[in-house]
């Protein structure tokens, strides 16, 4: 069962989105320097769509995407949950999710995602607004994965 420690109303995860970002626990991906550890840890509430639900009652029109940060543990309750999301007749919301794999799982349906963050964090090639960074952003377009990733590290992007 995906659990999520905390969550926060953020700016700069999702270009040009209000998004609710869920920090997921139990990432198996233990990267040196992560700037997050405790989510190493098994912690926190269960992630349902009840809990899901709740959230999005509570932020309803103040957000315009939610996004999922890891979940590598379980990616098809990520995926299952974002198809609940993208279902949702009164609050559809964009979906995105921040995975520290360095591609997605064999059989992962993007098709309720409009963004997919991969790649793990490796401390000496900074995290996205680097550019030397590893990490990419994608827009799913029609299925199709396209690379967004210089929205972080372009003057005013």
């Amino acid at each position: 069962m995906l659990r999520y420690a905390d969550y926060d109303i953020v700016f700069q995860e999702i270009p040009d989105e209000v998004t609710l970002a869920i920090n997921v626990s139990n990432c198996p991906n233990r990267c040196k320097g992560c700037h997050s550890p405790h989510l190493m840890e098994d912690i926190g509430e269960p992630l349902t769509e009840k809990s899901l639900s709740v959230l999005l009652d509570k932020y309803g029109k103040d957000i315009t995407c939610v996004c999922f940060m890891g979940g590598d543990a379980l990616p098809s309750e990520v995926q299952q949950l974002a198809k609940f999301l993208r279902c949702q007749s009164i609050a559809p919301v964009k979906v995105g999710w921040y995975s520290g794999k360095s591609a997605l799982p064999v059989h992962f349906n993007t098709d309720y995602f409009q963004y997919i963050k991969l790649g793990p964090y490796v401390e000496a090639l900074g995290g996205l607004r680097s550019p030397t960074t590893n990490q990419r952003l994608y827009h799913v377009v029609n299925g199709k994965l396209q690379d967004i990733t210089s929205r972080f590290t372009r003057r005013g992007g």
